[in-house]
């Protein structure tokens, strides 16, 4: 029987991989958060890993405060770079397989083009400086598999389709940038589309590929459009007006452009992936 060891489980990854896991029955999953793992101790982590003896670990967690990183460089890299290091040091020389979530903030957003794999990285900030080098650390171990994806959303946990839901509710306006363009990602689809690489290989269905991927759903959008297609799909009564990012300064700067080309994981696992809309539709169901 497969052992799959899921950190970060209280995350919105983590929980959609709870919600698929029950398709895979066959299979031993272990849901830890920091309460039972706490992946920024290395001596935890080996402990643990000796302990449960995993075939496969999933690092779903991360320190994703994209402005306040600024202030704490320091606890983002522990999360989103020592913590991964921790993690690929205590599987490396085993057969186990290291699945680990990165992201487009990797990228500096001055293409027009997707990015793919082997694209230039480039971070503007704390937050994606973190995440790069948690790439590095992962890619030591010669069974890691990185996985960058954008603009992640679920049922659960805090993300943008919650927050217009919510303001949308509120006020009969709202403000949205239109030159913020990315894909958005249901993490329901990208929980289904690990475990499909997951079962594929366990079953020697699929040869597994270390390396770097891009996973997100299909099509493009500004963060107006999107934020346009909420309030459309759930028949909430309120005016989106789209605005300059400049009119909306933050602490950490935003790439204007992050859409991930999806061709290598596509081609090399077999994976069909729905598009945004359709997506979004979907988790929206389960909220309203």
């Amino acid at each position: 029987m497969a052992v799959i060891l899921i950190t970060g489980a209280l995350g919105q990854l983590g929980n959609e991989l709870k919600v698929v896991s029950g398709n895979y029955l066959g299979y031993e999953f272990i849901f830890t958060d920091k309460d039972e793992l706490d992946i920024t101790s290395y001596e935890k982590v080996k402990q643990f890993i000796e302990t449960s003896r995993p075939d496969w670990v999933i690092n779903c967690a991360a320190y994703n405060l994209v402005d306040k990183a600024e202030s704490e460089p320091a606890i983002a890299d522990l999360i989103n770079s020592i913590a991964v290091k921790n993690i690929s040091e205590a599987v490396k020389g085993s057969e186990c397989r290291f699945i680990h979530i990165s992201s487009d903030y990797v990228f500096d957003g001055n293409s027009n083009i997707p990015y793919t794999e082997s694209s230039p990285t480039g971070p503007m900030g704390a937050y994606g400086r973190s995440k790069l080098a948690g790439e590095l650390e992962a890619l030591h171990h010669h069974g890691s598999m990185v996985i960058r994806t954008s603009w992640l959303y679920s049922s659960f946990g805090t993300n943008f389709v919650k927050t217009i839901i919510n303001k949308g509710k509120e006020k009969g306006l709202l403000k949205v940038v239109f030159d913020q363009i990315g894909s958005p990602t249901y993490a329901a689809d990208l929980a289904s589309a690990i475990m499909h690489i997951v079962a594929g290989v366990i079953r020697n269905q699929t040869a597994f590929n270390a390396g770097m991927y891009h996973y997100s759903n299909e099509g493009v959008c500004s963060c107006y459009d999107f934020a346009t297609e909420i309030i459309n799909e759930t028949g909430i009564v309120c005016k989106i007006i789209p605005v300059h990012s400049s009119e909306y300064p933050s602490t950490a700067r935003r790439p204007f452009y992050s859409v991930l080309s999806k061709s290598k994981i596509k081609e090399t696992y077999n994976l069909e992936i729905p598009h945004w809309r359709a997506s979004l539709a979907k988790c929206i169901k389960l909220l309203i």
